[in-house]
C-alpha cells in the first residue's frame, strides 16, 4: 500500500499534491491544516488521519493533538511538534510531526526488539516560503517492511518572493519581534504591516520558542 504523508498546508491544497495523492490508500497529516475544507478534500481522496497544529483553531477542537494507530501492519505515532512525540519510539515503525516546514528523514537506532523506527517530517507543501523547497513524503509497505520517498514539489515562477510594503527581511523580522513582545496576534501584525501571515507566524514561532535568539539568528534558522 502507499501511504501520503503531508504536513502544513497551511489551506493550501495544490494540483501537483493532489496528484501525487492519487492511488493511495491512506493519508496520514501532521498539522496545519488550516480549514476543515482542506481536509475534506483530502478525505474524497483517501482515508485521513490527522493531528491538529498550532493554527488549527476552534474547528479542528475534534482532531486529536497525538495519534498512536496501526495501519497495514505498522505502528505509527503523529503529534505536530517534535517535542509531543514520545521520548521512547522504540516500540514504533514511523514517528510524523511537522511544524517546522523543513523534510526531515531519519532512521533511528534498533531497540531491543530489534524493531528499527522511521522518524520522519514532511515539511511543508502549503504555501512556500523564501527558497524553502515545497516536500511531501510517500510510503510505500510490503512483505519486508517499506520504504519512504521523498517528494519534491516544484514552485511556481515568482512564488517564494516576500510581498510586503515593510522593507528587507531584517526589518520584517525586527517588527514581528517588536509586536509579538507587546502581545500583539500574528494576524494583527500581518493585517497592520501587509506581511503574508505565514511568514509573521514563522518568525514570532522562532522568536517564542528559541529564547534570547537574534535577528540574525532567525535568519539562520529561516535557512536565509
Amino acid at each position: 500500500m502507499n501511504i501520503a504523508v503531508i504536513s502544513d498546508t497551511h489551506d493550501l491544497l495544490r494540483p501537483e499534491v493532489i496528484e501525487r495523492l492519487q492511488g493511495c490508500g491512506c493519508i496520514l497529516h501532521s498539522g496545519d491544516i488550516s480549514s476543515r475544507q482542506i481536509l475534506g478534500r483530502l478525505e474524497q481522496i483517501a482515508p485521513v488521519r490527522a493531528v491538529r497544529g498550532n493554527n488549527d483553531r476552534d474547528w479542528a477542537e475534534e482532531i486529536s493533538l497525538f495519534l498512536d494507530f496501526e495501519t497495514d501492519g505498522l505502528r505509527i505515532c503523529m503529534a505536530h511538534k517534535k517535542k509531543d512525540l514520545p521520548k521512547d519510539l522504540g516500540t514504533y515503525d514511523l514517528a510524523v510531526y511537522g511544524h517546522t516546514h523543513q523534510y526531515a528523514q531519519t532512521w533511528l537506532e534498533a531497540g531491543p526488539g530489534g524493531k528499527r523506527t522511521l522518524l520522519l517530517n514532511p515539511g511543508s507543501c502549503g504555501p512556500r516560503l523564501f527558497h524553502q523547497p515545497i516536500t511531501m513524503a510517500l510510503l510505500r509497505t510490503g512483505e519486508n517492511g517499506f520504504t519512504a520517498e521523498r517528494i519534491t514539489i516544484p514552485h511556481r515562477s515568482g512564488e517564494g518572493t516576500v510581498r510586503t510594503g515593510s522593507g528587507d527581511i531584517r526589518q520584517q523580522i525586527g517588527i514581528v519581534i517588536r509586536e509579538t513582545q507587546k502581545g500583539q496576534t500574528v494576524e494583527a501584525v500581518a493585517r497592520k504591516y501587509g506581511m503574508e501571515t505565514a511568514l509573521v507566524e514563522q518568525i514570532a514561532r522562532l522568536y517564542v520558542t528559541h529564547p534570547g535568539v537574534t535577528v540574525d539568528g532567525i535568519i539562520a534558522k529561516m535557512g536565509l
